[in-house]
């Protein structure tokens, strides 16, 4: 397999960077619906990033959506993510996997990342 197939849809070191545990992020994607295509938003917190910076790296972004949690998890290096902004970011978490936060309110989850 060819390591250049994946370097293609590839983000900027820069935000790459940016995207870490805790930070709150707004990702958009391309999504294929018959011959249209359309882009699609999903606003959250970041839970995980994993595998570093390797082909086959990802991160999980958590949001609560009409009062149930919903989490996706998202390829650092694929072509479906159109673009993503980075919306804040904690000055210091703890932990690299914030799993924990999965019992948290949205009230409470903004608490314990504020400080």
């Amino acid at each position: 397999m060819c390591r250049s197939r994946y370097l293609y849809g590839a983000m900027d070191k820069a935000i790459s960077d940016k995207i870490r545990p805790g930070a709150k992020v707004r990702v958009w994607e391309r999504i294929k619906e018959g011959d249209k295509e359309r882009e699609s938003s999903f606003e959250g917190v970041v839970l995980a990033r994993k595998h570093g910076s390797e082909a086959g790296a990802s991160f999980t972004v958590r949001a609560v959506l009409h009062e149930v949690g919903v989490e996706k998890v998202f390829p650092l290096n694929g072509t479906t993510i159109s673009r993503v902004q980075v919306l804040g970011s904690p000055k210091k978490v703890h932990k690299s996997k914030l799993y924990y936060l999965r019992g948290f309110s949205s009230k409470r989850t903004r608490e314990h990342l504020r400080g």
